[in-house]
């Protein structure tokens, strides 16, 4: 089978579930990362045939998306802050507006590192870490730094300790392109089970890891009754217990997170959060009440997304 015609065959299976071109460029995500070739193959080389030995597996490839299910797990592999990393219906699907919390986070870190012994010494915590994805920018991109991330799932965390990352934008197979090189002093992020729900999870993270120089989360916050607006790709796929919570609760992963860090969140320490752009102000109140400084960050979008709090007394 010609390129140009499965492309063509498939962007057209796909329009009754996405707009025409993001149909289309689901389909060249797919070209590009099971038969690593440009997305621009086909213009080039209009006579270029698929490779009988990946036929088949571009068909059923085509078939996933067919039937709703994310590329990103068709593929196996997310982009997020210039890195690919694997990614399954286990874990929640990496976005664009969770790499500014890293970049927050990462601006923090780098202020406050004056020399080696300071760096080594920083401690991040993330928590509902799922994938892992922020654990492990952190780490990379902050050698020295000794980062934890929490999640309540088995299967997350098994994503997460055992992602390989590698570099964005190679077309060369979802996990299969250069992997990244640990920066010198690196340490692996460590990953451990925890019910940050909990009443007795603080004192349990404090004896484990101690105090934390900086607190992430991105935890669930999609409202329930806020599903209808969803797309199937998303509702029927990903991992719900990583996107919603109860509209009669919505901020109780906040409110958990607001009870760690009065104990965990260093003097001088910050956390940041993601957030429901809808509930912004009242997730700003959890942490005031809690006695934090909170401030509400937008994101590309205009909308907001982060809020970061620090302890009112230094």
């Amino acid at each position: 089978m010609l390129l140009k015609d499965f492309i063509s065959d498939t962007t057209a299976r796909l329009t009754g579930l996405y707009p025409a071109v993001e149909a289309r460029s689901l389909v060249l995500i797919l070209v590009e990362d099971l038969l690593g070739v440009k997305r621009h193959t086909h213009i080039l080389h209009p006579d270029f045939e698929i490779p009988q030995s990946k036929a088949g597996l571009l068909s059923e490839a085509a078939d996933r998306l067919a039937g709703g299910e994310p590329v990103q797990y068709v593929t196996g592999a997310a982009d997020f802050c210039g890195r690919r990393f694997h990614v399954d219906p286990r874990v929640l699907i990496p976005r664009p507006e969770t790499e500014e919390l890293c970049y927050a986070a990462e601006t923090f870190l780098r202020s406050r590192v004056n020399d080696l012994d300071t760096q080594s010494s920083a401690t991040v915590l993330d928590l509902c870490t799922g994938s892992g994805c922020i654990a492990w920018t952190i780490a990379l991109d902050n050698a020295g730094v000794r980062v934890l991330g929490l999640d309540i799932s088995d299967g997350a965390l098994e994503v997460a300790e055992n992602q390989k990352p590698t570099h964005s934008g190679a077309a060369s197979g979802p996990l299969s392109a250069s992997a990244v090189t640990f920066p010198s002093g690196f340490r692996r992020p460590a990953f451990a089970k925890c019910d940050i729900l909990t009443p007795d999870a603080p004192a349990l993270i404090s004896e484990t890891f101690g105090s934390a120089d900086v607190i992430l989360s991105n935890p669930p916050y999609i409202l329930e009754r806020e599903k209808i607006e969803m797309r199937p790709n998303v509702l029927d796929h990903e991992p719900a217990i990583a996107l919603f919570v109860p509209d009669s609760d919505p901020l109780k992963f906040y409110k958990a997170i607001a009870r760690i860090a009065e104990r965990l969140l260093s003097p001088e320490g910050i956390g940041i959060v993601e957030i429901n752009e809808d509930l912004g102000p009242e997730t700003a109140e959890v942490f005031t009440e809690a006695r934090f400084d909170s401030q509400i960050r937008k994101d590309f979008r205009g909308q907001n997304r982060l809020i970061v709090f620090r302890k009112t007394c230094f």
